[in-house]
């Protein structure tokens, strides 16, 4: 462990210049160009031949997280225009309960213009269905943070919100009045096709604040392929937080506190991975982050079985901290199973803040699709750790063969 925490972030940089990062995505999602690297060989064709390069018979695993629309902007009677930015779920904190809460919840959130906004109720008028509606929003003291575990600070406040009318969600006050929030590197305003083009068509359970971006490239017609190439396909459920394009500012990433996302896996994709001998095909970073984590929950179910929720969160340093372990991930997806069995569970739910890094050693993932990330990033330490450190190749092969970058970029094909 010790050699990964010392990891220098200035190792993992590239120059990207600004005209290689996609500002909108291709008007056909399939035919983004397809970077394959195959046991150190890279090649490249066009994302809908995807299929003809997995093995029959495979598992794909894919993330279905919604994004939803998580700015909402005030203007207060000065004039000053404050962005709220919802980041998780404070009360209630089960993210399909928020969306439901009728004239009031809280969430944790980043607040824009802060400094315009000291005290008092940031207030606005709007309608749904022909109904007049005031949302207020009211910041909390930051002792309330400690409710949630978190530190007050500059990135989280705890904001209350409260309408008049209770035949109405957050949900449809989200959809009504909401923004969806584009990466910030896109330096551009959200457009109204965004809420189509920044959501992967499969995509069903809402929650994040960002796009598991590698979902994107994926059409009906690319998913009917991989069925009849035979290729079996399970979903879960991994809400990606802003805390995504959180750059790593510290000089060894020893320094980097990564952010907690909040997942759920079925027992249909557990019992799937079992019969799969507990090998995948993840789709996007955040399927790998879940399906990693699947193994730490479960050695610590074979150490505690009677762990709770809460104490089943993987920390961000925990798998470099594991002795050697004789534990397959079949073993370990078998004792996660068992824990759903004994609880009377359909799914698990908890959290994770695993960091992957060069010095992991992948456990169920076995080849991986995803995007071109940015320089000294937490997703390039992930990528690098995958292909055994031979990130580079990959990354020139990419600049010099004018493919894009980042969440409207194109699509690579991982297999080490």
């Amino acid at each position: 462990m010790t050699e990964t925490k010392h990891i220098k972030i200035s190792d993992y940089s590239y120059p990207l210049p600004e005209n290689r990062i996609a500002k909108f995505p291709i008007p056909q999602r399939d035919h983004s160009k397809l970077l394959i690297y195959q046991h150190g060989n890279v090649s490249e064709d066009v994302f809908y031949h995807l299929p003809e390069y997995l093995p029959q018979g495979a598992l794909m695993v894919f993330n279905n997280t919604k994004v939803i629309q998580a700015r909402l902007h005030f203007r207060k009677e000065t004039g000053a225009l404050i962005e709220v930015f919802l980041l998780e779920p404070a009360q209630p904190t089960d993210y399909e309960l928020m969306f439901q809460t009728t004239s009031h919840c809280a969430w944790l959130c980043m607040i824009g213009n802060l400094k315009k906004w000291k005290n008092g109720v940031l207030k606005r008028d709007f309608e749904i269905n022909g109904h007049r509606l005031t949302l207020t929003a009211t910041r909390q003291s930051p002792e309330m943070l400690s409710i949630t575990g978190q530190t007050s600070g500059e990135t989280y406040h705890w904001v209350d919100f409260q309408w008049d009318n209770d035949n109405v969600s957050f949900a449809e006050i989200l959809e009504e009045v909401g923004e969806l929030p584009i990466p910030p590197y896109l330096n551009r305003e959200t457009q109204e096709r965004d809420k189509t083009t920044y959501q992967t068509v499969y995509s069903k359970i809402k929650g994040s604040v960002a796009a598991p971006t590698a979902g994107l490239h994926f059409t009906d017609a690319v998913l009917a392929a991989l069925d009849k190439r035979g290729i079996d396909r399970e979903e879960l459920t991994l809400h990606v937080g802003a805390g995504t394009f959180k750059p790593v500012k510290s000089e060894e990433i020893e320094g980097h506190r990564m952010h907690t996302e909040y997942i759920c896996v079925h027992r249909q994709t557990l019992e799937k991975l079992l019969r799969h001998s507990g090998e995948a095909i993840a789709v996007g970073t955040t399927s790998v982050r879940t399906l990693e984590s699947l193994y730490y929950i479960g050695l610590k179910l074979m150490r505690h079985p009677d762990a709770s929720e809460a104490e089943l969160h993987v920390n961000q340093w925990e798998p470099y901290e594991q002795p050697a372990q004789q534990v397959t991930p079949t073993d370990a997806i078998r004792a996660v199973l068992d824990y759903l069995d004994r609880n009377h569970l359909p799914a698990l739910h908890t959290s994770t803040q695993i960091i992957i890094a060069p010095g992991y050693d992948y456990k169920i993932v076995k080849m991986l699709v995803t995007n071109f990330h940015q320089p000294q990033s937490t997703l390039l330490l992930l990528v690098s750790a995958f292909v055994k450190g031979d990130w580079r190749k990959i990354y020139d092969y990419a600049l010099g063969h004018d493919f894009r970058f980042l969440s409207y970029g194109d699509s690579s094909l991982l297999i080490p």
